[in-house]
């Protein structure tokens, strides 16, 4: 990983791989989830070039591993149906979509307390991909949004500046960071609880100070947020459910 662009996690085509160091483990062990993360965990002892010749040696039973998780996993969701059924996640909370004509040039996108509601010509409303536009629009301005409000909260309480906000939706990654303070976050983390959607701007931020996961970046994370393992387990969880909804581009 080069220094000048720090990642939220070490990440492989195949799967999503992130490196911890235990103080309490006593041997190399490999941790495989359903969301295609592999954890690799080693004692503080042990040098890192071994733990990853390890995880190599087992490359072939990390496969097989995922290949069962991935028949265990439930089916996706179906593709919106634009029918006033459907429901998405927005911060931590699933909501209701519906769908009603409106005499407008073009569709408009009202995000309510307990409903998201798309109101669009009467032509577009049978267009799916002109609802699905619309409404990722207004999700990515939500995320634009929240995000500027936790890097400048959060950037407050370090001390430090951030240059630049990027919003992007990559598959394997939730956010990044350089040097100069260009900060890339996924825009689908509106759709997670805002605790983790802040973590991840925490982290972020840290690496600011410390362009590494060394044991003093973890101790700035803790600093700003004692409870931030309880949303990287979340992310690691649940995390891969939030690319079950809206697809990257429109159909």
């Amino acid at each position: 990983m080069k220094p000048e662009a720090n990642q939220l996690e070490l990440f492989r085509e195949d799967y999503r791989l992130r490196e911890r160091v235990s103080a309490k483990a006593r041997h190399i062990r490999i941790e495989v989830r359903p969301s295609r993360e592999v954890v690799l965990v080693y004692p503080r002892w042990v040098p890192r070039i071994e733990a990853i010749a390890f995880l190599r040696s087992r490359e072939a039973w990390i496969r097989a591993k995922l290949a069962e998780l991935a028949q265990q996993a439930p089916e996706a969701p179906p593709a919106p149906q634009w029918d006033g059924r459907d429901e998405l996640p927005l911060r931590g909370r699933l909501l209701p979509v519906t769908v009603a004509p409106a005499r407008l040039r073009r569709a408009s996108v009202r995000i309510e307390e307990q409903r998201i509601c798309i109101f669009a010509p009467s032509e577009h409303c049978a267009e799916p991909r002109r609802l699905q536009l619309a409404l990722l629009a207004a999700l990515q301005q939500q995320a634009r949004l929240d995000a500027q409000r936790y890097l400048d909260e959060e950037a407050a309480r370090l001390g430090l500046r951030w240059r630049e906000l990027r919003l992007r939706d990559p598959r394997t990654l939730w956010g990044s960071c350089t040097q100069q303070g260009a900060i890339s976050l996924s825009w689908r983390l509106v759709m997670a609880p805002p605790a983790v959607f802040r973590y991840v701007v925490v982290h972020e931020l840290c690496h600011l100070v410390h362009m590494n996961h060394s044991q003093r970046f973890w101790s700035l994370v803790a600093q700003q947020m004692p409870d931030y393992e309880a949303q990287r387990r979340w992310l690691s969880e649940q995390g891969h459910l939030l690319h079950r909804h809206l697809p990257a581009k429109a159909a």
